[in-house]
């Protein structure tokens, strides 16, 4: 692990209900609660009074703060839970780390495919893989190994329930008969709202399971080719797709989903990746294969914004506020802030990865009058960025773009 420079003060605390409970799993207590139990433990309590790095003033410069190292393969996905970041790798494993302090507290996984998304629920960690399962982990009191394997979706049950009938299975692309529950592809993504899993696929299928007890409840025919990426927000689903749609799903009162909205993107570009965000209005952006960020805006999804963000793919984005961050495969992430009406105005660009940027993660640590901001990537580390919130804003043209390289100690 590198560290490079950073911040002493935080000025918020967070608690996370999926790793109270690992603490005490080194615990000497004799008590016999369940699994499910909430544990509260000074350990990690303790942890918000200490930091490493130096002080960081408000306003300034972007900062390279840590280079994490120890996956076995490409980072693939993040998720941030409390003071905690989980990072997975397609070789399968997954890192748990410690904020403020970035210590590695746990490493698990297992599979026969690398991890592509991950979210968590509660005292679950949901993963998908490239074998086209979920795996459901659980944080265990009483196992030395915190991360306890505990599903795989489809369940047995769920799977012995419906065999025999010959109405539950479905012509796959390959010519194969699956039941409607499996994915026949890769699982490239995953969301969570309202106790409901939602899983896309490269099988171009929308899956919903309920995370009380693991089932599946629907399965949609969602895209005319593979989902790149999905996300939850005030009860809507919204999906992409490499047919460079994003289509817009509700939950109807029977419980099934229904297409709400289709926003077009450009023409034969795949949209690898889609974030919605609120100020008056409902603002959703997809980033495409041709490097351009697009944005829409409003119940009618008007098309408000396009930008040429960068030179290759964008892969991911994600949001904090009023900034929004892409990582892209030239390997740089852009920085934009959103202005009046859904426009998007570069304000850096970061360097430093040393392969395509696959994943980001704001954090929503306030320090230094900015945001962490955590970065994936295919040179198989974790890096660490101070975001400032207060940054003169500059045109974006080749001379004048602030460009934001690691610092090297």
């Amino acid at each position: 692990m590198v560290y490079s420079s950073s911040f002493s003060v935080l000025e918020s605390t967070l608690s996370t209900p999926l790793l109270s409970a690992a603490a005490s799993a080194t615990s000497t207590s004799s008590t016999s609660d369940s699994d499910d139990s909430p544990v509260n433990s000074s350990r990690f309590e303790s942890q918000h009074d200490k930091c490493p790095f130096q002080d960081i003033p408000n306003g300034g410069s972007y900062r390279s703060l840590a280079v994490l190292s120890g996956h076995v393969g490409s980072v693939s996905c993040l998720a941030l839970c409390g003071e905690f970041i989980l990072s997975a790798s397609q070789g399968k494993d997954i890192i748990v780390w410690q904020q403020p302090d970035l210590r590695q507290f746990a490493k698990f996984g297992q599979g026969d495919g690398s991890i592509k998304a991950l979210v968590t629920v509660g005292n679950k960690v949901f993963t998908a893989h490239q074998d086209s399962r979920i795996r459901v982990w659980k944080v265990s009191r009483s196992s030395e190994n915190v991360f306890r394997l505990v599903a795989t979706l489809p369940t047995t049950k769920d799977y012995l329930g419906k065999f025999m009938k010959q109405s539950n299975y479905v012509q796959t692309r390959r010519n194969h008969r699956r039941l409607w529950i499996e994915h026949a592809d890769s699982i490239s993504c995953l969301a969570v709202y309202n106790g409901l899993i939602y899983s896309g696929s490269w099988d171009k299928t929308l899956k919903v399971w309920r995370v009380s007890d693991l089932k599946c409840l629907e399965s949609i025919k969602a895209h005319d080719d593979a989902i790149n990426g999905l996300i939850a927000y005030k009860g809507l689903i919204y999906s992409a797709s490499a047919d460079g749609k994003i289509k817009v799903w509700n939950k109807e009162v029977k419980g099934t989903h229904n297409l709400k909205q289709v926003l077009i993107g450009h023409k034969d570009v795949s949209l690898n990746s889609v974030i919605v965000c609120e100020d008056e209005k409902l603002l959703v952006y997809g980033g495409g294969s041709d490097g351009c960020i697009m944005g829409w805006e409003g119940e009618n999804y008007k098309l408000v914004c396009e930008v040429k963000a960068h030179n290759m793919a964008v892969l991911c984005l994600c949001v904090m506020g009023e900034f929004v961050c892409s990582g892209s495969a030239d390997k740089s992430i852009g920085i934009w802030k959103r202005e009046i009406g859904g426009r998007l105005l570069n304000v850096g660009v970061i360097r430093g990865h040393e392969g395509p940027v696959k994943c980001l993660q704001a954090s929503s640590y306030n320090v230094g009058g900015g945001f962490l901001l955590y970065s994936g990537g295919l040179d198989r580390s974790l890096r660490v960025w101070w975001v400032p919130k207060e940054e003169k804003t500059v045109k974006k043209t080749d001379t004048n773009t602030p460009v934001i390289t690691e610092d090297k100690y």
